[in-house]
C-alpha cells in the first residue's frame, strides 16, 4: 500500500484531514499531514516564505511518500519537489494550481478566467495575511458538505500569509519529471474547473482525475476521494 503526506490549502490545516485520514487508513495507507508555516504555530506571519514552506514539507517527506497537496498548496509542494525531487515518489495536486514557471500564486489567480474570492478575502490591517469571511466561506468551499463538516470548518479556520503566496516560482526538468497526477473537481467554486483543465492540458489524459465534487472534497466525499487516490496511486 501506498504512504501519503497530505499537505493543506489556504486558511486551513492538517484538522482539514479529518475525515480522509482515516478513509485512507481503512484501505490499507499510511497517512500523515502537518501543518504549513504560520497555521497554528503562532508564528509571526510577515516572517513565512514560500522557501521555508517548501523545507516543511521536504522534512516530512520520504522517497516513498506520494505528496498529496489541496489548493494553494500546488505551489509549495511543487516548490519542494524542484529542490529535491528524489525526496518523494511523486504528487498529487487536488484542485490545485499547477504553477507556471516565474509566477507567483497571486500573479496565477488573477490570470483565472473569474474571479472567485473577490468579495469574499478580508485583508489583515498590515497586509500581510488574510483571512476568508466566515459568511462566504459555507457557499464558496463547502457547499457540498455535511452540516457538521462545515461548521467544524469555520470553527478551525485561520490567517494565511500573503508573502509566500506572492512569490514567483521557478520550476524545470527536475520538478516536470517527478510522477504526478491531478484531481479535478467538477462542482469546484474557488479555483474555476476550466482553469483546473486549462492548467493540465499537456498532461497525459491517464494522470487527470475527475470529481463531481466542491473545493473540499475531504469533507464532501472522503470515501470516494480515497478511493480515487488509491486508483491513482497504483499508476505513480
Amino acid at each position: 500500500m501506498a504512504e501519503f503526506l497530505l499537505i493543506h490549502g489556504s486558511c486551513h490545516g492538517a484538522w482539514c484531514w479529518r475525515d480522509l485520514i482515516p478513509a485512507l487508513q481503512l484501505r490499507g495507507h499510511s497517512a500523515r499531514t502537518i501543518d504549513l508555516p504560520g497555521h497554528g504555530d503562532g508564528r509571526d506571519l510577515t516572517t513565512v516564505t514560500l522557501d521555508q514552506t517548501a523545507d516543511e514539507i521536504l522534512a516530512a517527506a520520504t522517497p516513498d511518500t506520494l505528496v498529496l497537496g489541496h489548493s494553494w498548496a500546488g505551489y509549495p509542494i511543487s516548490a519542494a519537489a524542484e529542490k529535491q525531487p528524489d525526496a518523494m515518489r511523486g504528487l498529487i495536486y487536488l484542485c490545485a494550481y499547477v504553477p507556471v514557471s516565474g509566477l507567483s500564486l497571486v500573479d496565477m489567480r488573477r490570470n483565472g478566467p473569474r474571479q472567485t474570492l473577490t468579495d469574499a478575502v478580508i485583508k489583515d490591517a498590515s497586509g500581510a495575511s488574510y483571512r476568508i469571511d466566515p459568511e462566504r466561506a459555507p457557499d464558496l468551499f463547502y457547499q457540498d458538505c455535511p452540516a457538521e463538516a462545515v461548521e467544524y470548518a469555520l470553527d478551525h479556520l485561520c490567517p494565511q500569509a500573503i508573502l509566500p503566496q506572492d512569490t514567483p516560482i521557478q520550476v524545470s526538468d527536475r520538478w516536470r519529471n517527478v510522477p504526478k497526477a491531478y484531481i479535478r473537481c467538477a462542482d469546484d467554486l474557488v479555483i474555476p474547473p476550466e482553469y483546473q483543465a486549462e492548467m493540465v492540458a499537456d498532461w497525459p489524459s491517464s494522470r487527470v482525475h475527475h470529481m463531481n465534487a466542491s473545493h473540499s472534497p475531504f469533507f464532501a466525499d472522503p470515501d470516494g476521494l480515497a478511493d480515487l487516490i488509491t486508483r491513482i496511486a497504483k499508476d505513480l
